[in-house]
């Protein structure tokens, strides 16, 4: 006796019921943004630590350990950002979110570029705990932290135009 094999027909992916989770995008963005700073700039550069300009020596092995324990902190907050950035993710992509690359590069520059703008305001300015280039005359500093907030603003726009380029839930540019 012979078994008739049916051919399986590939279905169209259904229409997503949501748009893409562009949150979480951003929040993975935000965390990414993070561990390049702390990794880049912190640790192989050696540009500065999170505390070096707040009072906190880097030449002593006492402000080594404090500045380390900081940056770990640091890295720390970056880590919760990438993994509700995932989780939001995952949730919407397992409702039926859209999927979308682009959507995810775009929000993910949103979110790193965002980064930069909170951080270089923050730590950089206002609380003045440190700043991009430490290892330049203090006079330059200024220039290299206002630097890292252009890049801020330029991911952050690229980002937008980016995502707003992306399919939404009903297959249109959003």
């Amino acid at each position: 006796m012979t078994t008739l094999r049916t051919a399986t027909i590939p279905q169209p992916r259904p229409e997503p019921r949501q748009p893409f989770p562009t949150g979480g995008g951003v929040l993975l963005g935000l965390g990414l943004g993070g561990f390049f700073d702390g990794i880049v700039l912190h640790q192989i550069l050696q540009w500065h630590h999170m505390a070096s300009s707040a009072g906190v020596p880097v030449d002593t092995v006492q402000g080594l350990q404090l500045n380390t324990l900081l940056d770990g902190l640091f890295h720390a907050a970056a880590y919760v950002f990438v993994v509700l950035g995932i989780a939001v993710l995952w949730r919407g992509i397992r409702r039926g979110a859209a999927r979308s690359g682009r959507a995810l590069v775009g929000s993910g520059l949103m979110g790193f570029g965002l980064f930069n703008l909170v951080e270089g305001l923050a730590n950089h300015q206002i609380l003045g705990l440190h700043h991009v280039n430490e290892t330049v005359p203090a006079e330059q500093w200024i220039w290299w932290d206002l630097g890292f907030l252009a890049l801020g603003v330029v991911l952050l726009a690229i980002g937008y135009a980016i995502r707003q380029s992306a399919p939404d839930a009903r297959g249109s540019a959003r």
